[in-house]
């Protein structure tokens, strides 16, 4: 059974779908981290992560992978370096590259082959598992989103205006809301929970809920 988590940043959907996953005894694929590292692989190798045909070579010869709830690129434990501010950005740029997308999908339905498995992105119930038998689409207020994004930063020991984080994440939406290939937009058959003012275990119990009502129905 695959169960997708789709939504822009800063909703809490990488929360709750690691969260599921452990509840329902499923592994769990974060497609976020995917671009990230590939984000941070052009960045290491100094290419600029705009350019289509050098980021589409480093996305095909790049082996990402998850271990013990590590991001691994080859033999490199990645899994804190791809969380600053400027590898977001090389990943925000990759992501809309097509060939990369299509690279990085061929390698998500890879991993996520034959397993049980809650996959969190902000395409897998569009395009890398249309077939999914349980789609989500995670919406939150923009504010508040930058707030959640202000403080896991501020815990990290890293502090950053809001109104930067706010724009920053405009930026980020427009450009995928907007893009030509895999742009970011619920499933028709997503449900669709706005996480604004919930708490993450209230959400969790949300999806738990869905998931095993559905696990029951095929049963």
């Amino acid at each position: 059974m695959i169960v997708t988590i789709d939504g822009p940043a800063g909703t809490g959907k990488s929360t709750a779908a690691r969260g599921l996953a452990e509840r329902l005894g499923f592994e769990f694929l974060d497609t976020g981290a995917m671009y990230r590292a590939l984000g941070w692989a052009c960045l290491e190798a100094g290419v600029d992560p705009a350019d289509a045909d050098a980021a589409a070579r480093i996305a095909e010869t790049t082996a990402i992978e998850f271990r013990d709830d590590r991001t691994w690129v080859g033999d490199l434990d990645v899994t804190e370096a791809i969380r600053t501010s400027p590898v977001s950005q090389a990943a925000s740029l990759v992501a809309q590259i097509p060939a990369v997308r299509r690279e990085l999908v061929r390698q998500q339905r890879r991993l996520a082959d034959g397993r049980r498995i809650v996959c969190e992105g902000r395409d897998q119930g569009t395009v890398a598992f249309p077939e999914a038998e349980c789609k989500f689409f995670i919406t939150a207020d923009p504010e508040e989103r930058a707030r959640r994004r202000q403080g896991e930063l501020l815990a990290k020991g890293v502090s950053v205006d809001l109104k930067k984080l706010l724009a920053e994440q405009k930026a980020r939406d427009r450009r995928d809301e907007t893009r030509a290939e895999a742009p970011l937009v619920p499933a028709d058959d997503a449900i669709g929970i706005d996480t604004t003012s919930m708490t993450g275990g209230e959400v969790l119990d949300m999806l738990e809920r869905h998931v095993r009502s559905r696990m029951t129905g095929e049963n």
